[in-house]
């Protein structure tokens, strides 16, 4: 009996492994948010639900993650709305299928402390860092724009989040808009000047989206709608339980160490994201997505970060993923 029982479970172990070398390997993109699909990533749930091998790759700009899914080296990524929309118009193959979150503070406008920053008009002639290409660069044209202050009166710098980090200690620049966890670094020595969801009430909403490889997409369905499913859980678990999300907990701990922030730091900075739950994402993709890109589109023409706006970006959006699983 115990022999049998050994051979059993050398065949079962043997099984394990034939499967895990035949699972389709696959890199996905992020930007390293402290969410909760972290918490999920760090319990395996995303290739458990997918049957897939997942290397989740951390890019430091939406710039990033249109070059890696133009070269075929990421076929799924999280990709903000700017970045997408820049991407799609310049004839990027790639769909939206899910809403990751919608931005309010979880991007802002920072200002230095002893920069002379204490308005918006005190804005001219000082030095801004921002990621080019991304939602926090829409935002900061959009407020801007709303203050009656052009580009050319300041002095815009695009570097990646650790670099503004890096030229803020060194106080080479004045105010930077940027994302967690760098947002919470640099708050620790400057004030919020104003919020992505602020800018967004002005007529310039931003959000981040999954995004896939459109014949990926048309070909792994079955997939991408596992993957929601396992997106759509974690963030339900988060929405049904925010008070028990602590700085000591399990999951923020988990994010935490996930992404190199504290935990206090990841608490702060989910209050800056607006979840949708499963029933939100299929309403919201159909009634708003394809409006905002193009929005967004109008607006970076606009302002000379693409050549032209397309008659309608609902063509790349693909409602069906998130509709399959609400």
């Amino acid at each position: 009996m115990k022999n049998i029982m050994i051979k059993a479970a050398a065949i079962a172990f043997s099984m394990i492994i034939f499967t895990n070398a035949n699972a389709e390997k696959l890199i996905i993109g992020t930007f390293g948010d402290p969410t909760p699909y972290q918490a999920a990533i760090d319990q395996g749930k995303f290739s458990k639900a997918t049957g897939w091998d997942i290397e989740w790759r951390k890019f430091e700009s939406g710039a990033d993650v249109i070059s890696a899914m133009a070269s075929g080296d990421v076929q799924i990524s999280e990709l903000g709305s700017a970045p997408l929309t820049i991407a799609v118009s310049q004839g990027l193959d790639i769909k939206m299928f899910l809403i990751s979150f919608l931005i309010g503070s979880s991007e802002s406008l920072i200002v230095r402390n002893g920069s002379g920053i204490a308005q918006p008009a005190d804005l001219k002639g000082k030095t801004i860092g921002v990621p080019i290409g991304s939602t926090a660069q829409l935002s900061l044209t959009g407020a801007l724009k709303h203050w009656g202050i052009s580009e050319k009166d300041v002095h815009i710098l695009g570097m990646p989040p650790q670099q503004i980090n890096a030229a803020w200690t060194q106080k080479n620049i004045d105010a930077a808009f940027v994302w967690n966890p760098v947002q919470s670094e640099i708050l620790k020595t400057g004030k919020r000047l104003v919020s992505a969801g602020e800018v967004a009430k002005w007529g310039f909403p931003t959000f981040n989206a999954w995004v896939a490889n459109e014949k990926f997409l048309a070909s792994h369905k079955k997939e991408l709608a596992a993957f929601a499913k396992a997106m759509n859980a974690a963030n339900q678990e988060y929405l049904d339980n925010k008070a028990k999300w602590t700085a000591d907990s399990a999951p923020i701990k988990a994010i935490a160490k996930r992404v190199g922030a504290s935990p206090s730091q990841v608490t702060e900075s989910l209050s800056g994201f607006e979840f949708l739950t499963a029933s939100e994402q299929t309403p919201w993709i159909r009634k708003n997505s394809a409006d905002a890109l193009k929005k967004t589109a109008e607006f970076l023409k606009a302002n000379r970060r693409i050549n032209a706006v397309l008659k309608d970006y609902s063509q790349f959006v693909d409602p069906s993923i998130a509709e399959a699983v609400q």
